[in-house]
């Protein structure tokens, strides 16, 4: 048996691109950077990965409608890598996390961070 479960919290890149598939399910992407400080040789060393997040359906019109550039989320999913053939026949790839959770943590004002969570059945791949 295996399983895989990724979990991380940062923030976006840029503003959520949201697109409707040609099937008519909604899709939302982000980039969401993951961001450690360590210390090297005495110094303090921040190293940042990105993130590609893809989303659907319920939560990708959440993660649309509430997120925005600099928001902080947390993200809980599965990580995928695609394959393809560039014009040159050269094998390609590129990996994202799939997010079945996404917390919204930046809390408005007068009210407790938004937080939207969606059943992985209910994703379609």
């Amino acid at each position: 048996m295996s399983y895989q479960k990724l979990i991380a919290i940062g923030r976006l890149g840029k503003d959520p691109d949201f697109k409707t598939t040609e099937s008519g399910i909604s899709m939302c992407t982000f980039p969401l950077a993951v961001s450690e400080k360590y210390q090297k040789d005495g110094e303090w060393v921040e190293k940042t990965e990105w993130l590609k997040i893809v989303t659907f359906k319920v939560l990708a019109d959440n993660c649309s409608k509430y997120l925005r550039k600099g928001s902080q989320a947390f993200i809980e999913g599965k990580m995928q890598t695609n394959k393809w053939q560039d014009k040159e026949g050269k094998a390609c790839y590129s990996t994202q996390i799939l997010a079945n959770t996404v917390k919204f943590l930046d809390a408005k004002k007068d009210t407790k961070s938004q937080e939207v969570d969606i059943d992985s059945d209910d994703l379609e791949f």
